[in-house]
């Protein structure tokens, strides 16, 4: 294999994505990583971003910082827009005028459409509150400047919070509980998703993939498709946890900010690109489960 040594910054260090990346930095040893979050920049802010790209050599800038707390983007949508449009419009600046490549991690949010097949990159967008409008204005600003946007969906880790955590809390304190089923989608490991993410680095630094491959929009998430109800049901059969899982629908459990129906997201695109295989969501989980006992 080639070695390409690149200077990778991924901001957004402390969230789920961002651990991982860094739990995997060190087997990808041609990779130098500048790992920082809001106490060492804040991306809000394009003269400390500008500053931060004149001081320090980058090649790819992997973007995990977001405001994710979907029903408090209702309530506040003005730092949902700092941080998911404001912020990446800046870094995207940074990376343009530095020469950096910009990935931006994105959301299933962004489409919500009535569709019961796979979600394809070109399908029409039509977001639905705060949270998914202002994720859809990032995307478009990565695209006009060049970067590349991953959309992902239904993202846990062994780190942060996340629906499998509440779920293994949720388990050891009742013995019943009711989850959602009319929400249909696929978990992501962002273990898998970090690894991807610096495979496509490693083929672009070697020039396996062609310069006109990064400029667009792809989608990653696990294989296979499933409900927060099976999901959940998966988690307590894999634990050997006794909870009685009860099936309810989203009408049951309000929230400020609308779901998704549907979101399962097809990965074609980026399999061949990329010659990718990707784990099924029940075979990571199980990983991620073993990590949590």
């Amino acid at each position: 294999m080639k070695i390409n040594n690149s200077n990778i910054l991924v901001t957004g260090s402390k969230g789920q994505v961002g651990q991982e990346l860094a739990a995997l930095s060190g087997s990808f040893p041609e990779f130098s990583f500048l790992f920082i979050d809001l106490d060492e920049l804040d991306i809000t802010d394009g003269a400390a971003v500008a500053s931060f790209f004149t001081d320090n050599p980058i090649d790819y800038c992997i973007n995990c910082a977001a405001y994710t707390a979907v029903d408090r983007a209702e309530e506040q949508p003005e730092m949902a827009r700092l941080v998911n449009v404001a912020g990446v419009r800046n870094l995207a600046n940074a990376c343009k005028l530095s020469g950096a490549k910009l990935i931006q991690l994105s959301s299933d949010y962004v489409y919500h459409n009535s569709q019961n097949t796979p979600f394809k990159e070109g399908d029409e967008c039509n977001p639905q509150g705060v949270y998914a409008i202002t994720k859809l204005e990032g995307d478009e600003i990565t695209i006009e400047a060049g970067g590349m946007v991953i959309r992902t969906s239904w993202v846990y880790s062994s780190f942060g919070n996340n629906f499998v955590k509440t779920m293994l809390r949720l388990g050891s304190e009742r013995n019943e509980l009711g989850i959602i089923f009319d929400q249909i989608g696929t978990p992501t490991y962002a273990h898998d998703l970090a690894l991807c993410l610096l495979k496509l680095v490693q083929k672009f630094g070697n020039k396996e993939i062609g310069e006109n491959a990064f400029n667009e929009i792809y989608h990653y998430s696990n294989e296979g498709v499933t409900s927060w109800y099976d999901f959940a049901k998966a988690i307590f059969e894999i634990k050997n946890m006794e909870v009685k899982v009860n099936a309810i629908e989203t009408s049951a459990y309000p929230t400020l900010a609308k779901r998704p129906p549907f979101s399962v997201l097809n990965k074609n695109k980026i399999k061949s690109a990329f010659d990718l295989e990707i784990p099924h969501w029940r075979e990571s989980l199980i990983k991620c489960l073993t990590l949590l006992d």
